[in-house]
C-alpha cells in the first residue's frame, strides 16, 4: 500500500517537474508575466508540501528554499534573470534525480547545499528592506487578483429626459459590468401636485465589484450633461465576510474616527447605524448605501470562496490516475470485441434468423460506443512531447553558441498514446538537426542579412486519420552539392546517376551519412537520421523534405492518429480481402479503361472530369486471371494522399468495416503497398493498403 502511495506521488511530481520545464523557458522569453512566475512559485509549494508529507524530507527541505526564491520574486523584490532560470533548471534537474534516486545521499545532500548557497547568493543581491515591499498598493494587488470593487454615485441632471438621455439605461449598463447592488433613491421625488413628468428626481448608489478598469466605468457616462453628478471611488477594504457598518463608515468618509469613538462609547443596546442615524450625525440613505455595501462584500466573499472550493473539487474528482498497461489491455481488449462482433453478424446473416440479426446489430453500436470512448482516453494533446523540447534547444543553442527560438504550434492536437511514445527520438533527432545544421550562428545571420536569432518552428494539424508534424528552421537550408558529393564519398550512391533534388534530399536518410566536418557531441557519426526514418516507417508513416536555399528547411511527418483501430472499406482483390483507411476514401465509381491501359499497372482515369493517376492491384501484385477469375467489371476507390487524389483499382468493394489493426510478421514488413492486417469473422487474415505507400508507387512509374 505504501508503495502505490509513493508512486503516485513520484508521478505527480515528475509531471509538475515536466511543467516546470516548460515554465521556465517561457520566463526566459518573458521575464515580467505574473502569471508565469506565480505557476512556478505553486509548483514548489506544491512539490514542497507533497515531499513532507510523504516523507521525503531532503527534497521538501531543498524545495522550499526555491520556493523561497520564487515568492521574493512574486512579490517583486527580485527580477527574474538568465541566472535565476538557469539555477532553477538545474534545481528542476536535480529534483529529478532525487525522486530516481540515481545518486547516494551523501553526494545528492553536497549538491543541495551547492544550488541552495547559489540561490543565496543571487537573492543576496536584491534584498530590500521589507518597508519597500510593503508600499504597494492594495489597488495593485486587487489587480493581481483581477478583481476590484467600486463606489458609484449617480445623481443625474433633473432635465436629462429632456436629451433623449436615460439614466436606467446606464445603471443597467453598469450593473452587467460584474457583480453589483444597485440602491434607487426616491426622497427627492415632490408631492404629485408639484411632479413635472419632464423631470428627473432619482438618484442611484451602485456598488460594482469587476475587472473593469475605472476609465472603462467612466465611458458609461461619457455622454452624461455637466449637470450630472458622478463620484467613482475605490473600496479600500478589501472583500471581507466580516466588515463592520462602522469600518465601512470610515471608508466613506460619512463619519470621522473621533465620532465614531464617541459613539462606541456609548453604551446603548442598539444598531451602530440606528445611533448615528438618531443623533444626526449620518442621514438615512448614507446608512442604506453602507449597509447595501457591507452585504455586497460579504456575497462577493462568499462567492469567491464558493468558485475557489468548486475549482479544487472538480480539479480533484473530474479526472483519475490510470496505468497506462491497464490502458493499454483495455485496448486490445475492445479490439478483441470488435473481431468478436464481426464474427456475430457474419454468423447471423449465414443463419437468417432476425431476433439474431438483431442482437447483432445492438451488439455493434455498444462496441462501436465503447471502441470510441476507449481511444479518447489514450488520446493526448502532442503538446506533452512539444514542451520537452524546450529545454533541449535551449542547451544545444547555449553548447553551440547560437540564438534560438522554439515556436510551437498546435499544441493541442491530440494523437493515440502509444504514437507519441514512439515519436520521441525521431523528433529529437530532427530538432538536433535543425539547430546543428540549419540554423547559422549569429555572425553568420548578420552576414546574410537575417536577424542574429535563429527559429525552429514545431507544428501539428489533424489531416484526416493522420497528423502531420512539421520541423521547420528559417536556416541555410539544404546543400545539394555536400550532400550528394558526401554521398558519393561514402559510397552511399552509385557515381553517373542524376538524382532530382528530392531524391537528394532523401540521402540524408541514408545509415552512416552525415555532413559535419568533425564530430561533437552534437552530430557527425552518421547515427540519427537513418534512425529517423526507421522510426517513422515503424508508425505506418512517412517523412518527406522541402528546402531552399538560405531560406530554411522543412521535415514534414506524416503519421497515424492510432496505431490501435480504425474504421476500413472493406474490399476484394481476387480471391483475397483487403482494408483501404476509411479516412483516406474520397468516392467509389467503376473503372473503365481505355483498351490501351487494361493490362498496365498505372495509367490515368476520367474521374468526374478531373484526370486522375491509378494503380491497378490486381496487376500490382501479379494476380494471374487463370489461377483467379477476372469480375466483369471494376471498381475504383478515390483515395487521397493529403496531398493529392488517386485511384485504387479493386474487383469489388464490399463495405464498411472496424479494422483492428495487427503488425505484419518479419516476412512481410517490407512488402510495399502494405501496412498492417486485420482478422476478419470467418477468423481469415484481410491486408491493410498502405495509400501513401501506393502513391509512392504512382508517382514513381510517371504515367504520362
Amino acid at each position: 500500500m505504501l508503495e502505490q502511495i509513493n508512486e503516485v506521488f513520484f508521478e505527480e511530481a515528475k509531471e509538475l517537474l515536466e511543467s516546470l520545464e516548460g515554465h521556465l523557458l517561457s520566463l526566459e522569453e518573458n521575464p515580467d508575466n505574473k502569471e508565469i512566475i506565480s505557476a512556478v512559485f505553486r509548483i514548489m509549494h506544491t512539490i514542497k508540501g507533497s515531499a513532507g508529507m510523504f516523507g521525503f524530507d531532503d527534497i521538501s527541505k531543498f524545495t522550499h528554499e526555491i520556493e523561497n526564491t520564487f515568492d521574493a520574486v512574486r512579490n517583486g523584490i527580485a527580477p527574474v534573470t538568465p541566472k535565476l532560470i538557469s539555477l532553477t533548471l538545474n534545481s528542476r534537474d536535480h529534483i529529478l534525480e532525487m525522486l530516481d534516486g540515481n545518486n547516494d545521499s551523501e553526494s545528492s545532500k553536497e549538491k543541495s547545499d551547492e544550488i541552495i548557497q547559489e540561490f543565496k547568493q543571487l537573492m543576496s543581491n536584491y534584498i530590500k528592506k521589507p518597508s519597500e515591499s510593503e508600499n504597494q498598493s492594495s489597488e495593485e494587488e486587487e489587480k493581481e487578483e483581477g478583481l476590484i470593487t467600486w463606489r458609484i454615485s449617480f445623481k443625474p441632471s433633473p432635465t436629462i429626459l429632456c436629451n433623449g438621455t436615460r439614466p436606467s439605461l446606464m445603471v443597467k449598463e453598469l450593473a452587467e459590468m460584474g457583480t453589483s447592488t444597485v440602491l434607487l433613491f426616491c426622497k427627492d421625488i415632490p408631492p404629485l401636485s408639484q411632479l413635472d413628468a419632464t423631470k428627473t428626481y432619482l438618484s442611484w448608489d451602485i456598488i460594482l465589484s469587476t475587472t473593469h478598469t475605472k476609465e472603462e466605468i467612466q465611458d458609461v457616462f461619457i455622454f452624461l450633461d455637466e449637470s450630472s453628478v458622478i463620484n467613482i471611488e475605490k473600496i479600500n477594504i478589501g472583500i471581507d465576510e466580516n466588515h463592520k457598518i462602522g469600518e465601512i463608515l470610515l471608508d466613506r468618509k460619512s463619519i470621522s474616527q473621533e465620532e465614531l469613538d464617541s459613539i462606541l462609547n456609548i453604551q446603548k443596546p442598539k444598531p451602530l447605524g440606528q445611533i448615528l442615524v438618531e443623533n444626526k450625525i449620518i442621514s438615512k440613505e448614507n446608512l442604506q448605501s453602507a449597509l447595501a455595501e457591507q452585504t455586497h462584500l460579504k456575497k462577493v466573499a462568499s462567492e469567491k470562496k464558493q468558485t475557489s472550493t468548486a475549482q479544487h473539487n472538480q480539479t480533484q474528482h473530474n479526472s483519475i490516475r490510470v496505468n497506462s498497461e491497464k490502458l493499454d489491455m483495455l485496448i486490445n481488449l475492445v479490439g478483441e470485441m470488435v473481431t468478436f462482433n464481426s464474427r456475430l453478424e457474419q454468423v447471423s446473416k449465414q443463419l437468417n434468423i432476425p431476433s439474431l440479426i438483431t442482437l447483432s446489430e445492438q451488439s455493434s453500436r455498444y462496441i462501436l460506443s465503447l471502441r470510441d470512448t476507449a481511444m479518447e482516453m489514450r488520446m493526448l494533446p502532442i503538446g506533452t512531447t512539444f514542451t520537452r523540447f524546450k529545454r533541449l534547444v535551449h542547451d544545444l543553442a547555449a553548447d553551440l553558441h547560437k540564438d534560438i527560438e522554439l515556436v510551437t504550434e498546435g499544441a493541442e492536437t491530440e494523437i493515440d498514446k502509444s504514437v507519441i511514445e514512439k515519436l520521441n527520438d525521431p523528433l529529437v533527432h530532427m530538432i538536433r538537426n535543425s539547430v546543428d545544421h540549419g540554423i547559422e550562428s549569429p555572425e553568420e545571420r548578420i552576414a546574410a542579412g537575417k536577424k542574429p536569432q535563429g527559429t525552429v518552428k514545431l507544428s501539428a494539424r489533424h489531416a484526416g486519420s493522420f497528423v502531420n508534424i512539421t520541423i521547420s528552421d528559417d536556416g541555410k537550408g539544404l546543400n545539394k552539392e555536400k550532400i550528394y558529393a558526401k554521398a558519393l564519398e561514402r559510397g552511399l550512391v552509385q557515381p553517373g546517376m542524376n538524382p532530382t533534388d528530392s531524391e537528394i534530399y532523401e540521402m540524408i536518410f541514408l545509415p552512416g551519412f552525415s555532413t559535419a566536418e568533425q564530430v561533437s557531441s552534437v552530430s557527425g557519426r552518421g547515427v540519427g537520421m537513418d534512425v529517423v526514418k526507421r522510426d517513422i516507417a515503424a508508425l505506418s508513416g512517412s517523412v518527406s523534405i522541402k528546402s531552399k536555399p538560405g531560406i530554411g528547411t522543412d521535415f514534414i511527418l506524416k503519421i497515424p492518429l492510432t496505431l490501435a483501430i480504425i474504421e476500413g472499406m472493406m474490399v476484394k482483390i481476387g480471391s483475397g480481402m483487403y482494408i483501404i483507411p476509411l479516412a483516406n476514401i474520397v468516392e467509389c465509381i467503376e473503372f473503365q479503361p481505355d483498351e490501351d491501359d487494361i493490362n498496365k499497372v498505372c495509367s490515368h482515369i476520367n474521374a468526374r472530369g478531373e484526370l486522375l493517376p491509378y494503380i491497378n492491384m490486381r496487376k500490382w501484385f501479379e494476380i494471374d486471371d487463370a489461377d483467379e477469375e477476372k469480375p466483369e467489371s471494376q471498381q475504383v476507390v478515390i483515395v487521397h494522399d493529403q496531398d493529392s487524389k488517386m485511384g485504387i483499382v479493386v474487383d469489388k468493394v464490399i463495405g464498411n468495416h472496424q479494422t483492428v489493426i495487427k503488425p505484419l510478421g518479419e516476412l512481410y514488413k517490407n512488402v510495399e503497398g502494405l501496412s498492417g492486417a486485420t482478422i476478419l469473422g470467418d477468423s481469415s487474415v484481410a491486408l491493410i493498403l498502405d495509400v501513401f505507400k501506393l502513391s509512392s508507387v504512382i508517382r514513381r512509374t510517371q504515367v504520362n
